[in-house]
């Protein structure tokens, strides 16, 4: 349910609306400063991160006093419902901060019902939680900012919302399977696995789908071709949980699939909340071997060699623009922003972007990194 003032939807081409009427959001850069308010909503953006944001590491002369007119543009159409474009996109220095519930946005009312669902999930209420999960899904009217994939701020944030949008379709797959109902998200997960092929969670709940449904030998035949495909792409085995899925199916040993679910619902929440005990603006850096100390500040981490990144790097075997770091709300997730030569996590090359944890390390290039979070900062 909405709350009074303007409403947005990101999770497809940006629209905006006020009461129950459209309101067109102007020209494509002045959509672009609605998106980059939006996905940071509540939260201050400076006006240089709008102004590179919309126009790039090279914006032209004119590209503040644009920026202004476009406030001011949006300012009035909020005002169309009556409401004071002022109170709704506030200036708050160094820049401006747009007002906005999480309910009249479809990306937070996203994120409530998943993590409803996995409150639900983790204590073995599972048809309620394919119900918020459900809801969740629902959200997603098409690919996030789909008509804004122009400006280099939506990838990065498009490919990490995508990551919670095929969580939320894995969680949703176990706690259907917990409810008897294997037979109805095979389907889907057939799709999924192809999509995103390198997801094993997803690999592995159509695998204990088939497993449920009397089909072992199709069961058997997704874990080969989940392991030919790791070992042609990445060169690595599956997770050791999907091996021992895979020999207990070999086994023919029941499977528990409602322990698996309470399991993994109780493990995500755990993994949102430490990531909730830090605000965005402190509390998580990145640290060197010889105890050089990054900050990652904000919801976006540029690092690179250029100078225009957040972090610039001296290493000669990192790219100009190598990897961004995005906090989502939930976590930090980390992004190949198309470098030469590749991120490695864990030891493992990044297909993309990858989820991070405390602790976790990163290579770029010839360079050692630990991403660290300090919960003591946050609230």
């Amino acid at each position: 349910m909405t709350t009074p003032g303007p409403a947005f939807i990101v999770l497809g081409p940006l629209q905006m609306s006020v009461g129950d009427s459209p309101v067109p959001a102007g020209t494509p850069k002045q959509r672009a400063v609605l998106a980059a308010l939006l996905v940071n909503r509540n939260r201050v953006v400076a006006t240089d991160s709008l102004v590179s944001a919309v126009w790039g590491e090279e914006p032209p002369s004119e590209s503040r006093a644009s920026l202004h007119a476009y406030i001011s543009n949006l300012r009035r159409l909020f005002r169309t419902g009556g409401a004071d474009g002022r109170d709704i996109l506030q200036k708050a220095a160094p820049g401006y901060r747009l007002v906005v519930a999480d309910a009249n946005v479809d990306v937070g009312r996203f994120n409530q019902r998943r993590s409803e669902g996995l409150e639900a999930a983790a204590v073995g209420r599972f048809e309620d939680a394919s119900v918020h999960f459900e809801a969740a899904l629902s959200e997603w009217r098409g690919e996030f900012l789909e008509d804004l994939r122009d400006f280099g701020f939506v990838e990065p944030l498009a490919v990490a919302l995508t990551e919670d949008k095929v969580s939320v379709h894995t969680v949703h797959a176990q706690a259907e399977i917990a409810c008897g109902r294997a037979e109805s998200v095979i389907s889907d997960l057939e799709e999924l696995v192809a999509t995103h092929p390198f997801r094993e969670p997803l690999w592995a709940q159509l695998m204990t789908a088939y497993y449920v449904t009397q089909r072992q030998s199709d069961a058997l035949e997704a874990f080969r071709r989940l392991k030919s495909l790791l070992a042609d792409e990445l060169g690595i085995d599956p997770d050791p949980s999907v091996r021992d899925l895979h020999e207990a199916i070999l086994q023919q040993q029941p499977l528990n699939v409602e322990r698996s679910a309470k399991t993994t619902a109780a493990d995500t929440l755990i993994a949102t909340a430490h990531h909730l005990a830090f605000t965005p603006s402190s509390g998580a850096a990145l640290r060197t071997d010889a105890g050089t100390v990054y900050p990652v500040a904000g919801p976006v981490t540029r690092i690179g060699r250029h100078s225009g990144n957040d972090i610039v790097m001296t290493d000669p075997r990192a790219s100009r623009y190598h990897a961004v770091i995005l906090y989502t709300g939930s976590g930090h997730v980390i992004n190949d922003a198309g470098s030469a030569n590749g991120i490695l996590l864990q030891g493992i090359k990044v297909q993309g972007n990858a989820a991070l944890a405390d602790g976790d390390r990163i290579m770029i290039g010839d360079t050692a990194l630990t991403f660290e979070i300090d919960r003591s900062s946050g609230g």
